[in-house]
Protein backbone atom coordinates (compact mmCIF):
# COMPACT_ATOMS: atom_id res chain seq x y z
CA UNK A 1 0.00 0.00 0.00
CA UNK A 2 2.57 2.64 0.88
CA UNK A 3 5.18 1.72 -1.89
CA UNK A 4 1.77 2.27 -4.24
CA UNK A 5 1.26 5.60 -2.90
CA UNK A 6 4.80 6.59 -3.24
CA UNK A 7 4.74 5.62 -6.97
CA UNK A 8 1.22 7.31 -7.46
CA UNK A 9 3.00 10.24 -6.01
CA UNK A 10 5.97 10.66 -7.94
CA UNK A 11 3.99 9.92 -11.34
CA UNK A 12 1.58 12.53 -9.99
CA UNK A 13 4.76 14.94 -9.92
CA UNK A 14 5.88 14.33 -12.22
CA UNK A 15 3.08 15.22 -14.76
CA UNK A 16 2.09 17.98 -12.11
CA UNK A 17 5.30 19.95 -13.03
CA UNK A 18 6.16 18.47 -16.61
CA UNK A 19 8.13 21.23 -18.15
CA UNK A 20 10.25 21.45 -15.12
CA UNK A 21 11.11 17.85 -15.37
CA UNK A 22 12.00 17.73 -19.18
CA UNK A 23 14.10 20.75 -18.15
CA UNK A 24 15.54 18.92 -15.66
CA UNK A 25 16.14 15.33 -17.63
CA UNK A 26 17.58 17.06 -20.72
CA UNK A 27 20.46 19.54 -18.43
CA UNK A 28 20.97 16.09 -17.02
CA UNK A 29 21.62 14.21 -19.86
CA UNK A 30 23.45 17.38 -21.64
CA UNK A 31 25.77 17.34 -18.00
CA UNK A 32 26.66 13.80 -18.38
CA UNK A 33 27.07 13.30 -21.73
CA UNK A 34 29.60 16.29 -21.32
CA UNK A 35 31.33 14.36 -18.55
CA UNK A 36 31.00 11.16 -20.37
CA UNK A 37 32.38 11.96 -23.33
CA UNK A 38 35.66 13.50 -21.03
CA UNK A 39 36.11 10.11 -19.79
CA UNK A 40 36.18 8.75 -22.94
CA UNK A 41 38.94 11.30 -24.11
CA UNK A 42 41.17 9.79 -21.18
CA UNK A 43 40.64 6.88 -22.15
CA UNK A 44 41.17 7.40 -25.66
CA UNK A 45 44.15 9.46 -24.49
CA UNK A 46 45.81 6.57 -22.37
CA UNK A 47 45.28 3.98 -24.80
CA UNK A 48 46.91 6.21 -27.79
CA UNK A 49 50.05 7.19 -25.22
CA UNK A 50 50.51 3.72 -25.07
CA UNK A 51 50.73 3.06 -29.03
CA UNK A 52 52.94 6.55 -29.01
CA UNK A 53 55.07 5.25 -26.85
CA UNK A 54 55.62 1.99 -28.11
CA UNK A 55 56.50 3.42 -31.07
CA UNK A 56 58.20 6.44 -30.16
CA UNK A 57 62.39 6.39 -30.81
CA UNK A 58 65.29 8.58 -29.92
CA UNK A 59 67.82 9.09 -32.68
CA UNK A 60 71.45 10.13 -32.08
CA UNK A 61 73.05 11.88 -34.88
CA UNK A 62 76.75 11.37 -35.86
CA UNK A 63 79.56 13.85 -36.23
CA UNK A 64 80.21 14.23 -40.37
CA UNK A 65 83.32 14.40 -39.68
CA UNK A 66 82.96 10.51 -37.66
CA UNK A 67 80.89 9.46 -40.41
CA UNK A 68 83.62 11.04 -43.08
CA UNK A 69 86.02 8.50 -41.71
CA UNK A 70 83.61 6.00 -40.95
CA UNK A 71 80.79 5.30 -43.39
CA UNK A 72 79.35 2.45 -42.11
CA UNK A 73 79.60 2.43 -38.31
CA UNK A 74 82.34 0.21 -37.89
CA UNK A 75 84.91 1.35 -36.17
CA UNK A 76 85.31 3.35 -32.85
CA UNK A 77 84.01 5.98 -32.01
CA UNK A 78 81.10 5.35 -33.39
CA UNK A 79 81.01 1.48 -33.28
CA UNK A 80 81.41 2.30 -29.35
CA UNK A 81 78.72 4.05 -29.02
CA UNK A 82 76.57 1.28 -31.20
CA UNK A 83 77.72 -1.44 -28.66
CA UNK A 84 77.09 0.82 -25.34
CA UNK A 85 73.56 1.67 -26.73
CA UNK A 86 72.87 -1.88 -27.27
CA UNK A 87 73.91 -2.96 -23.79
CA UNK A 88 71.78 -0.33 -22.21
CA UNK A 89 69.34 -2.02 -20.19
CA UNK A 90 65.80 -1.70 -21.64
CA UNK A 91 67.04 -0.87 -25.58
CA UNK A 92 65.24 -3.46 -27.74
CA UNK A 93 67.62 -2.14 -31.09
CA UNK A 94 69.93 -0.16 -32.23
CA UNK A 95 70.00 0.56 -35.96
CA UNK A 96 72.39 2.85 -38.25
CA UNK A 97 71.22 5.02 -40.73
CA UNK A 98 73.80 6.05 -42.93
CA UNK A 99 73.50 9.24 -45.33
CA UNK A 100 72.21 7.44 -48.03
CA UNK A 101 69.83 6.02 -46.52
CA UNK A 102 68.95 9.16 -44.30
CA UNK A 103 68.47 11.60 -47.67
CA UNK A 104 65.92 8.42 -49.43
CA UNK A 105 64.25 8.41 -45.85
CA UNK A 106 63.77 12.30 -46.07
CA UNK A 107 62.64 11.87 -49.75
CA UNK A 108 60.46 9.16 -49.26
CA UNK A 109 59.03 11.60 -46.56
CA UNK A 110 58.64 14.94 -48.08
CA UNK A 111 57.21 12.87 -51.52
CA UNK A 112 54.01 14.93 -51.18
CA UNK A 113 55.83 18.28 -51.25
CA UNK A 114 57.57 18.48 -53.75
CA UNK A 115 58.93 22.05 -52.85
CA UNK A 116 61.00 20.69 -49.86
CA UNK A 117 61.85 17.86 -51.60
CA UNK A 118 63.86 19.26 -54.37
CA UNK A 119 65.60 21.20 -51.95
CA UNK A 120 67.08 18.17 -50.10
CA UNK A 121 70.62 17.55 -51.29
CA UNK A 122 72.33 13.89 -51.32
CA UNK A 123 75.37 13.95 -48.89
CA UNK A 124 74.22 16.76 -46.53
CA UNK A 125 71.78 14.65 -43.98
CA UNK A 126 73.51 13.14 -40.93
CA UNK A 127 74.29 9.68 -40.22
CA UNK A 128 72.18 8.39 -37.17
CA UNK A 129 71.75 5.94 -34.64
CA UNK A 130 68.03 4.71 -34.19
CA UNK A 131 67.43 3.46 -30.90
CA UNK A 132 63.99 2.13 -29.55
CA UNK A 133 63.49 0.61 -26.03
CA UNK A 134 60.51 -1.58 -24.04
CA UNK A 135 59.88 0.97 -21.27
CA UNK A 136 59.44 4.57 -22.06
CA UNK A 137 61.14 5.35 -18.41
CA UNK A 138 64.65 3.90 -20.14
CA UNK A 139 64.23 7.02 -22.25
CA UNK A 140 65.99 9.46 -19.59
CA UNK A 141 68.71 7.18 -18.79
CA UNK A 142 69.49 6.23 -22.06
CA UNK A 143 69.50 10.30 -23.03
CA UNK A 144 71.32 10.99 -20.01
CA UNK A 145 74.54 8.83 -20.47
CA UNK A 146 74.86 9.27 -24.37
CA UNK A 147 73.25 12.87 -25.39
CA UNK A 148 76.66 15.08 -24.72
CA UNK A 149 79.02 12.05 -25.90
CA UNK A 150 80.76 14.47 -28.02
CA UNK A 151 83.68 11.41 -27.39
CA UNK A 152 82.15 9.28 -29.29
CA UNK A 153 80.70 10.77 -32.09
CA UNK A 154 77.23 12.31 -30.93
CA UNK A 155 76.60 15.62 -32.68
CA UNK A 156 72.65 16.45 -31.57
CA UNK A 157 69.88 13.66 -30.80
CA UNK A 158 66.54 14.00 -31.12
CA UNK A 159 63.50 12.79 -28.74
CA UNK A 160 60.21 11.54 -30.65
CA UNK A 161 58.67 12.06 -26.86
CA UNK A 162 58.18 16.03 -27.72
CA UNK A 163 56.04 14.97 -30.54
CA UNK A 164 54.00 12.90 -28.71
CA UNK A 165 53.68 15.34 -25.44
CA UNK A 166 52.46 17.92 -28.18
CA UNK A 167 49.57 15.86 -29.75
CA UNK A 168 48.47 14.71 -26.31
CA UNK A 169 48.70 18.14 -24.38
CA UNK A 170 45.87 19.11 -27.10
CA UNK A 171 44.25 15.93 -26.16
CA UNK A 172 44.41 17.07 -22.30
CA UNK A 173 42.80 20.69 -23.27
CA UNK A 174 39.70 19.18 -25.14
CA UNK A 175 39.03 17.11 -21.67
CA UNK A 176 39.62 19.66 -19.39
CA UNK A 177 37.50 21.97 -21.55
CA UNK A 178 34.52 19.22 -21.71
CA UNK A 179 35.10 18.87 -17.70
CA UNK A 180 34.86 22.82 -17.66
CA UNK A 181 31.76 22.51 -19.41
CA UNK A 182 30.36 19.73 -17.46
CA UNK A 183 30.87 21.51 -14.32
CA UNK A 184 29.21 24.95 -15.44
CA UNK A 185 25.95 22.58 -16.74
CA UNK A 186 26.35 20.77 -13.56
CA UNK A 187 25.70 24.10 -11.78
CA UNK A 188 22.32 24.95 -13.21
CA UNK A 189 21.47 21.12 -13.22
CA UNK A 190 21.42 21.07 -9.60
CA UNK A 191 19.81 24.66 -9.23
CA UNK A 192 17.37 23.05 -11.35
CA UNK A 193 16.87 20.72 -9.40
CA UNK A 194 16.65 22.67 -5.86
CA UNK A 195 13.82 25.19 -7.77
CA UNK A 196 11.69 21.59 -9.40
CA UNK A 197 11.75 20.43 -5.69
CA UNK A 198 10.84 23.35 -4.17
CA UNK A 199 7.51 24.11 -6.55
CA UNK A 200 6.98 20.55 -6.21
CA UNK A 201 6.49 20.46 -2.73
CA UNK A 202 4.82 23.90 -2.18
CA UNK A 203 2.29 22.64 -4.77
CA UNK A 204 1.10 19.72 -2.79
CA UNK A 205 1.53 21.21 0.85
CA UNK A 206 -1.97 21.19 2.15
CA UNK A 207 -1.50 16.90 1.18
CA UNK A 208 1.93 16.86 2.92
CA UNK A 209 0.37 18.75 6.14
CA UNK A 210 -2.54 16.73 6.29
CA UNK A 211 -0.53 13.28 5.81
CA UNK A 212 1.90 14.64 9.24
CA UNK A 213 -1.26 15.51 11.18
CA UNK A 214 -2.33 11.52 10.89
CA UNK A 215 0.87 10.45 11.57
CA UNK A 216 3.13 10.38 8.24
CA UNK A 217 6.87 10.71 9.36
CA UNK A 218 8.56 13.63 7.68
CA UNK A 219 10.88 11.09 5.91
CA UNK A 220 7.02 9.57 4.04
CA UNK A 221 6.19 12.61 3.16
CA UNK A 222 9.31 13.71 1.71
CA UNK A 223 10.58 10.37 -0.38
CA UNK A 224 8.19 10.91 -3.31
CA UNK A 225 9.95 14.27 -4.01
CA UNK A 226 13.00 12.81 -3.88
CA UNK A 227 12.56 9.75 -6.51
CA UNK A 228 10.78 12.52 -8.58
CA UNK A 229 14.79 13.98 -8.91
CA UNK A 230 16.50 10.55 -9.02
CA UNK A 231 13.53 9.57 -11.51
CA UNK A 232 14.12 12.13 -13.73
CA UNK A 233 18.18 12.33 -13.42
CA UNK A 234 18.00 8.68 -14.56
CA UNK A 235 16.33 9.30 -17.64
CA UNK A 236 18.70 11.80 -18.10
CA UNK A 237 21.26 9.72 -17.54
CA UNK A 238 20.34 6.79 -20.27
CA UNK A 239 19.17 9.80 -22.85
CA UNK A 240 23.48 10.55 -21.80
CA UNK A 241 24.45 7.40 -22.73
CA UNK A 242 22.50 7.04 -25.63
CA UNK A 243 24.13 10.22 -26.94
CA UNK A 244 27.30 8.79 -26.25
CA UNK A 245 26.46 5.62 -28.04
CA UNK A 246 25.40 8.35 -31.34
CA UNK A 247 29.04 10.32 -30.38
CA UNK A 248 30.52 6.86 -30.80
CA UNK A 249 29.15 5.83 -34.30
CA UNK A 250 28.71 9.20 -35.92
CA UNK A 251 32.21 11.24 -34.31
CA UNK A 252 34.75 8.51 -33.35
CA UNK A 253 34.25 5.93 -35.63
CA UNK A 254 33.19 7.94 -38.18
CA UNK A 255 35.64 11.76 -38.37
CA UNK A 256 38.24 9.65 -36.96
CA UNK A 257 38.29 6.55 -39.44
CA UNK A 258 41.02 7.85 -40.89
CA UNK A 259 43.50 8.33 -38.16
CA UNK A 260 42.24 5.19 -36.56
CA UNK A 261 43.40 3.15 -40.10
CA UNK A 262 46.97 4.34 -39.51
CA UNK A 263 46.63 4.05 -35.93
CA UNK A 264 47.05 7.33 -34.80
CA UNK A 265 44.43 7.34 -32.58
CA UNK A 266 43.11 4.41 -30.40
CA UNK A 267 39.76 3.19 -31.15
CA UNK A 268 36.94 4.40 -28.28
CA UNK A 269 35.14 0.40 -28.43
CA UNK A 270 31.44 -0.22 -27.86
CA UNK A 271 32.99 -1.66 -24.36
CA UNK A 272 34.52 1.59 -23.20
CA UNK A 273 31.19 3.21 -23.50
CA UNK A 274 29.65 0.21 -21.42
CA UNK A 275 32.13 0.86 -18.90
CA UNK A 276 31.66 4.47 -18.62
CA UNK A 277 27.79 4.26 -18.55
CA UNK A 278 27.35 3.05 -14.74
CA UNK A 279 29.61 5.70 -13.82
CA UNK A 280 26.80 8.10 -15.53
CA UNK A 281 23.70 6.11 -14.20
CA UNK A 282 25.44 6.39 -10.56
CA UNK A 283 26.61 10.30 -10.73
CA UNK A 284 23.19 11.22 -12.19
CA UNK A 285 21.62 9.42 -8.84
CA UNK A 286 23.74 10.60 -6.54
CA UNK A 287 23.47 14.16 -8.02
CA UNK A 288 20.08 14.40 -8.18
CA UNK A 289 19.53 12.42 -4.76
CA UNK A 290 21.87 14.40 -2.89
CA UNK A 291 20.36 17.72 -3.95
CA UNK A 292 17.21 16.74 -3.23
CA UNK A 293 17.67 15.84 0.21
CA UNK A 294 19.08 18.48 1.12
CA UNK A 295 16.67 21.25 -0.63
CA UNK A 296 14.24 19.14 1.29
CA UNK A 297 15.97 19.67 4.76
CA UNK A 298 17.02 23.17 4.22
CA UNK A 299 14.02 24.54 2.27
CA UNK A 300 10.66 22.58 3.19
CA UNK A 301 9.77 22.17 6.65
CA UNK A 302 6.84 20.49 6.84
Amino acid sequence: MRAHFIITEVLTGLRRNATMTIAMIITTAITLGMFGGGLLVIQMAEKSQKIFLDRVEMEFYINPEVTERDPQCESDPCAQLRRGLENEAGVTSVTYIDKDEAYKRAKEIFANNPDLAENIVEGTLPASLRVRVSDPAQFDVVLNEYSNRKDLGVDAFKDDRKLVQRIFSVLDGVRNATFAIASVLAVAAILLIINTVQIAAFTRRTEVSIMRLVGATRWYTQLPFLLEAVVSALVGALLAIGGLLLAKKFFFDTALKELYGVSFFARIELADVLFVAPWLILGGIVLAGATAYITLRVYVRE
